[in-house]
């Protein structure tokens, strides 16, 4: 599956002069947009694709392909889109597994990353590069708010489970990392899993306070409709990525009253955001998720270096990115010395707008939160 699109991003008043000297941007974006957790790429390339609608120059073209969540197939597409296709830049990627697969490799030709999702830790440290910004978040931060919350509630023995991938595993250290009482019981799931009987009756079972879990796509939806039809009544938490807009669609009324962590929210309040909200609902007649506000500003970021810098001078480029000089759907957003970003990580809580599931931000989980791994990237 492959589009080429042509787009023209908005709002960033290019001259004249500007444009005439700088070199198109070509935008090689991987994504999942077929099979299990489709719904995260298909919102990744919606956000990214409305900001290229509410455009003003045609000098960026992207390149879209399906990775269908298979790490050998996102290498070789990207292999291809650098060698072949010659982009300048590399976006798109969400399950870290792929992204630890491919953007070694690319940012090593010399291709810029910039990560709409996936921030797994052994890029935020040691493994940090001059070429890999992340737009989004290290994956430690949504669940080291759920830490820090859990706590603050009040509870003291959580069973806490998540996928056995990078991002998983980050999800339950960023958990421990903030959380102040027992661990009653941690699991690994497969990725994909869909059947959540056996952990559910180890929550059961467990004597936990608490649940967090960190389970996206179809597996959150699956492991909620399962817990909530099991009778068990501990009380549950978890990321954005398990309360998200796509995702309490397909659970229900199971999801009301779930506390949850994220760095953006559609109730943020900033021209940007607000903005940002109207006009995706008017174009694809639904509300954004966490992934599609990822999107929508990493193609701000792309259009802010653009306005700046030509693409074929790495340095000015690169420069031109870290200094972030957009307006964020998130309101401040500033990039730490190892390209994360530094950021406010908000408590949401799950409500009803009418017959519409959604969230609304309840209290802030961490101010101005980077990441643990920054003293060891030597940027």
């Amino acid at each position: 599956m492959k589009k080429m699109i042509f787009a023209s991003l908005l709002g960033l008043s290019l001259t004249a002069s500007a444009v005439a000297m700088a070199e198109p941007v070509k935008v090689g974006m991987i994504t999942t947009l077929s099979g299990g957790g489709s719904g995260l790429g298909v919102d990744v390339r919606d956000g990214f694709m409305l900001a290229a609608k509410m455009a003003g120059n045609k000098d960026l073209e992207v390149v879209i392909e399906d990775d269908a969540r298979k790490p050998d197939l996102a290498v070789q597409i990207a292999d291809k889109m650098i060698q072949k296709e010659k982009v300048d830049i590399l976006t798109g990627i969400i399950w870290s597994n792929l992204a630890m697969a491919v953007v070694p490799g690319a940012v090593g030709q010399g291709v810029f990353y910039l990560s709409p999702n996936a921030g797994p830790s052994a890029l935020a440290g040691k493994g940090c590069h001059e070429n890999y910004f992340n737009v989004a978040w290290q994956n430690d931060n949504l669940h080291e708010a759920m830490g820090g919350h859990a706590s603050s509630a009040g509870f003291k023995n959580a069973f806490i489970l998540a996928p056995n991938y990078p991002a998983g595993k980050d999800a339950l250290t960023g958990f421990k990392r903030f959380f102040k009482g027992d661990v009653a019981g941690e699991l690994y799931t497969k990725l994909g899993q869909n059947d959540y009987a056996a952990e559910i009756a180890q929550i059961r079972a467990s004597g936990a306070d608490s649940v967090f879990f960190f389970l996206p796509g179809g597996m959150g939806i699956a492991f909620m409709k399962q817990y909530a039809q099991s009778g068990v009544d501990t009380p549950v938490m978890g990321p954005a990525f398990s309360f998200d807009q796509g995702i309490l669609k397909a659970v229900g009324d199971a999801a009301i009253g779930v506390k949850n962590s994220s760095q953006w929210s559609k109730d943020i309040d900033n021209p940007a955001n607000k903005a940002f909200v109207e006009g995706f609902q008017a174009e694809y007649g639904r509300l954004p998720s966490l992934y599609a506000s990822q999107g929508f500003d990493t193609a701000n970021l792309i259009l802010s270096a653009m306005n700046k810098a030509d693409v074929k001078d790495a340095d000015a480029f690169r420069a031109a990115l870290k200094e972030a000089d957009f307006d964020s759907v998130r309101g401040d957003f500033k990039f730490d010395s190892n390209q994360h970003p530094i950021q406010d990580i908000y408590v949401r809580e799950v409500i009803k707008e009418g017959d519409v599931l959604t969230n609304k931000i309840v209290g802030v989980g961490l101010e101005d939160r980077s990441s643990a791994y920054v003293d060891a990237c030597k940027l």
